[in-house]
């Protein structure tokens, strides 16, 4: 095996994972950190979020997966999406998750490398045991049976639990997503809004808004919906969310056009970031707050796809109100997952719609 000479990659091996457990699983040991003042390595981190969701990340490296640089120089992850533009990293987390990837100890792994190199973070709560998104808001096993009011402290305790041992660790979290892509609501039966349920569903988002301001007062809490080109699903669900009392800080979007696909509605991106930022603008008009685009991404080897992310973010960075946007999954290659909207080509190397995350 190759010697491993970076520190973070050195917390990989100790804490094993390949089961992505430390020996003792509340208080895992850190590696000594080398000395220095400036963890961000002389790059601007801050400003307009250029983020990246690497949930992925341990698991592609477990398998085997490496990373390179265009000289074809093998490159830990996350400093080379920073060398690159990105500034902000979003992780996701599932409550008990069969295989372990992705659960409290997972995500507390990746969150100390980020923040180790001065990257922002954005923690992204699915309040499930797998994918939460429209099609699929399952109870964690273990909460299957609660009563309502149960299930609502359940979502404030795990919420509690991720966020005070990322604190634990001095790790700062600046946003946080109570629920992923939750237009039909999360937590079904009881929180699903489509059903007519906005009223649990606002309690829900309350439960988790006030967990995440007990541990990280300043974090922004989001509530995070699909397909940011649609206004009408955003206004149904925040009419009623509003409505029923129920508290945010940001409101997040996911888009992802398909240009070579059936579905003519996702095929021409630029009508589809042309109405999603139409959307942004409306949204921070009616709601008074901010929108941020947690999702974003276009096949890696379609042939515009770096004009589709340079003119999606150029035009987001002309709204008042939207923090940053986040490309989901950028590293993955090769079809990890069947999933190819990754920003690397096959052999790991990153393409040019990175040039979109530049910095100015």
């Amino acid at each position: 095996m190759k010697k491993i000479k970076t520190w973070w990659m050195s917390f990989i091996l100790l804490c094993g994972l390949t089961t992505v457990s430390c020996d003792n699983e509340d208080n895992p040991t850190f590696p000594e950190q080398p000395e220095t003042s400036d963890p961000t390595g002389g790059y601007d981190m801050t400003g307009f979020a250029r983020g990246a969701d690497v949930s992925w990340l341990t698991e592609m490296e477990a398998s085997g997966r490496k990373f390179y640089d265009n000289t074809g120089k093998e490159r830990e992850c996350m400093e080379l999406l920073r060398e690159l533009g990105m500034n902000a990293v979003r992780l996701r987390v599932w409550v008990n998750p069969t295989d372990g990837w992705c659960n409290k100890q997972d995500v507390l792994v990746k969150a100390w490398r980020a923040s180790k190199l001065g990257y922002r973070l954005m923690i992204d709560f699915h309040y499930s045991d797998s994918w939460a998104d429209p099609g699929q808001q399952t109870k964690p096993a273990a909460w299957a049976a609660y009563t309502f009011d149960e299930l609502k402290q359940a979502v404030a305790d795990h919420t509690t639990d991720v966020l005070s041992a990322l604190k634990a660790q001095n790790i700062g979290v600046e946003w946080v997503q109570v629920g992923n892509e939750t237009r039909t609501g999360m937590l079904w039966d009881d929180g699903k809004a489509s059903a007519g349920n906005t009223s649990n569903f606002a309690q829900l988002i309350n439960a988790g808004y006030d967990a995440v301001k007990g541990v990280y007062p300043e974090a922004k809490v989001i509530i995070h919906i699909d397909e940011g080109n649609n206004p009408n699903r955003y206004n149904w669900l925040f009419d009623g969310l509003q409505a029923d009392g129920a508290r945010w800080d940001v409101i997040g979007m996911s888009l992802y056009p398909e240009p070579d696909g059936d579905n003519e509605s996702k095929k021409d991106w630029r009508k589809m970031n042309d109405d999603c930022i139409a959307n942004m603008k409306a949204l921070v008009q009616k709601y008074g707050t901010e929108v941020m685009m947690c999702e974003i991404g276009i096949n890696w080897n379609y042939e515009e796809a770096e004009a589709f992310y340079t003119d999606f973010i150029t035009k987001a960075k002309a709204v008042e109100g939207c923090l940053g946007v986040f490309a989901w999954e950028p590293q993955c290659y090769g079809g990890w997952e069947g999933y190819h909207k990754g920003m690397f080509n096959d052999d790991g190397r990153p393409t040019d719609s990175m040039n979109a995350f530049k910095r100015d």
